[in-house]
């Protein structure tokens, strides 16, 4: 069935519902400043008979400030408070998942909330998160992430799988490649298969399975191999923090067997110890 199209005030609504609950205030107060003085304006009396379409096109104009005034700031605070709303609950959600002693509680979430929790996650790595919707031709993509002008996309399979097979991996690296996306991620609340882990090494795909998405949302320390970011192994000059994601500094070992060479250390040290070698 063919979806309906939706109206201009649906519109409106999801795109202000997408911004920062601030911003859609904010656009409810200009809209309604601007609106109202249109509201308010008198209209040009006609003084030439050749002007009269310009007169009932001022008038419509003016009546259509009259309830817009209203009807758009209307909509612009009811999309500020579904946005708030939105943010608590991801807020709520990642709570929960960080609270559990495993991650159990990831498969007791709808695939919906397990999406909020994963995009959650990324968002306190400092990436911009952006809900895609999986299916069709973009090969499933749920998320798609930005950050310092990156680009990079995320397949959340199955919550429940038990274990996630190559043929998952190889479709997203062929979406990466289609869209140019800097790097990618897929993440289960289950494990992945041995095919898939190796085809992921010779790519800028990281899997991230169960217990490594519950160290991550708990804060706990995960391997290198768990969270490794495309993004500080493809950019020139210094890659960015696996802990807090601050740009990282060259340092040397002063003590000990590794006396005298040098590692990528993190810039906020000693409040981050994250190192990585060089």
């Amino acid at each position: 069935m063919a979806r309906r199209g939706r109206s201009l005030i649906e519109g409106l609504l999801e795109l202000t519902s997408k911004l920062p609950w601030w911003a859609g205030v904010l656009l409810a107060i200009v809209a309604y400043a601007w609106l109202h003085s249109i509201a308010n304006s008198d209209t040009t009396a006609v003084a030439q008979a050749g002007k009269m379409g310009a007169f009932v096109g001022q008038s419509v104009f003016t009546g259509l400030a009259s309830v817009g005034q209203y009807l758009l700031p209307f909509v612009f605070l009811l999309g500020a408070a579904l946005s708030a709303y939105g943010r608590f609950m991801r807020r709520a959600l990642h709570a929960q998942v960080a609270a559990s002693p495993d991650h159990g509680a990831l498969n007791a979430m709808s695939w919906q909330q397990f999406e909020v929790v994963v995009g959650e996650a990324f968002r306190r790595k400092g990436y911009s998160v952006a809900k895609k919707g999986g299916g069709g031709a973009d090969g499933g993509v749920d998320l798609v992430l930005t950050k310092q002008g990156e680009t990079f996309l995320v397949q959340c399979k199955q919550w429940r799988a038990l274990k996630v097979g190559v043929n998952i991996v190889r479709e997203l690296y062929g979406v990466m490649a289609a869209k140019g996306a800097t790097g990618g991620f897929v993440v289960t609340s289950g494990v992945f298969t041995a095919e898939a882990r190796a085809f992921a090494k010779g790519t800028n795909i990281e899997l991230i399975d169960g217990k490594a998405l519950h160290a991550l949302i708990a804060g706990v320390k995960a391997p290198p191999r768990f969270f490794r970011d495309p993004l500080s192994v493809m950019t020139t000059g210094a890659p960015f923090c696996p802990e807090c994601q601050s740009r990282m500094v060259k340092r040397k070992t002063r003590h000990g067997a590794n006396a005298g060479k040098t590692f990528w250390g993190c810039s906020r040290y000693p409040e981050c110890k994250g190192t990585r070698p060089i």
